[in-house]
């Protein structure tokens, strides 16, 4: 679990030294910086699905993910727990939600998140993590300039989701075959494309709601 605690510690180590910078950058470098972002993550998402293997198990994840995510309305369970936080906490920024999601996402839903727990939790290395680290920490310094404290706070889902990822593969290491780490790959690709449109604010896609189509591409490369 060491990289992904050393993983958390960068995102708010990151994060607090952005906020301090969040009134200071003007908007123009806020907003090119959200574009090179918004592109680099469409590009990565591409990364992970040029080699795809089992097309039609992930695109019927994706399909399936999304129906049960929308049915299950995860992105609005999200928005109001972290509007409750933000009220409860007395957090004057409005994008603080926005900062959450954004962030979590950015962060863990990639390659190097289900390598890197998978290898950790395997035994092997907590190497990937920790380049993961120095990249999440410079990203959420980013981040926190213009999305403020939602981006420390995504620590705590990042340390969840990719935490137990990792106590996974500690308990069923023999579980993760060659072809659902790739399907996790992929399904994740097609996931951080949405983002990215998001982020350049091309379309407002519901990607929490498709969070699900990870767990579903599991169970049907298991089966299958």
């Amino acid at each position: 679990m060491i990289g992904t605690l050393v993983n958390a510690g960068a995102v708010i180590v990151g994060g607090a030294v952005g906020m301090m910078f969040n009134k200071s950058m003007p908007d123009r470098f806020k907003t090119i910086y959200f574009q090179a972002v918004g592109l680099f993550t469409i590009a990565m998402g591409i990364g992970m699905v040029y080699n795809m293997q089992n097309i039609l198990i992930v695109v019927s994840s994706v399909a399936v993910g999304a129906l049960l995510g929308e049915w299950m309305n995860i992105e609005r369970a999200v928005d109001r727990l972290s509007e409750y936080l933000r009220k409860k906490l007395r957090i004057g920024n409005e994008k603080f939600s926005e900062g959450l999601v954004t962030s979590f996402l950015l962060f863990c839903i990639g390659a190097m998140t289900i390598v890197g727990a998978i290898d950790e939790g395997t035994g092997r290395s907590s190497e990937v993590l920790f380049t993961k680290s120095l990249m999440d920490g410079f990203s959420a310094l980013l981040l926190a300039s213009a999305f403020g404290l939602g981006v420390i706070f995504s620590s705590v889902p990042l340390l969840i989701f990719q935490g137990g990822i990792t106590l996974l593969a500690m308990s069923a290491s023999q579980f993760f075959t060659p072809e659902i780490i790739a399907g996790l790959t992929s399904t994740g690709g097609i996931l951080l494309i949405g983002l990215g449109i998001n982020i350049l604010e091309i379309k407002k896609l519901r990607i929490m709601n498709m969070l699900p189509a990870l767990l579903v591409v599991v169970i049907l490369l298991s089966i299958f």
